[in-house]
């Protein structure tokens, strides 16, 4: 099985920053993506930021603008999603996502999603 484990949420005053962190670990043969994903109260979860193996593509949401960098360190198979400027609308439970492969009891190669647990962001005002 595929573990995913985040950290880095919690409070933060309005213009601050964060920095979450999500590692993977596990039966996994290769990653294809690892992302973020929120989902702020009685919404549903968006895309934040996404990274991809065999690119360098970044793909941000649009109400990112700039503030929100996501990172990844393949030999450790984590993700970091640094969040600057923060402001009140950011808050919400954000959730790692990790797309792989990895190997079943026969040997193939299976693709996964995994998510995170979810990281509570809440910004202040």
């Amino acid at each position: 099985q595929v573990h995913v484990m985040e950290s880095g949420g919690g409070l933060v005053q309005a213009g601050g920053s964060l920095r979450l962190s999500c590692a993977a670990s596990g039966s996994i043969f290769n990653i294809i993506a690892m992302g973020w994903y929120r989902q702020a109260p009685g919404k549903q979860r968006e895309l934040v930021a996404n990274t991809f193996t065999t690119t360098a593509y970044r793909d941000y949401a649009d109400f990112v603008k700039g503030r929100f960098t996501i990172t990844r360190d393949n030999a450790k198979n984590t993700v970091y999603l640094q969040m600057n400027s923060l402001e009140p609308e950011d808050t919400g439970v954000y959730y790692c996502k990790i797309t792989g492969t990895t190997p079943n009891s026969a040997g193939a190669m299976e693709r996964f999603d995994q998510w995170g647990q979810g990281s509570q962001v809440t910004v202040s005002s």
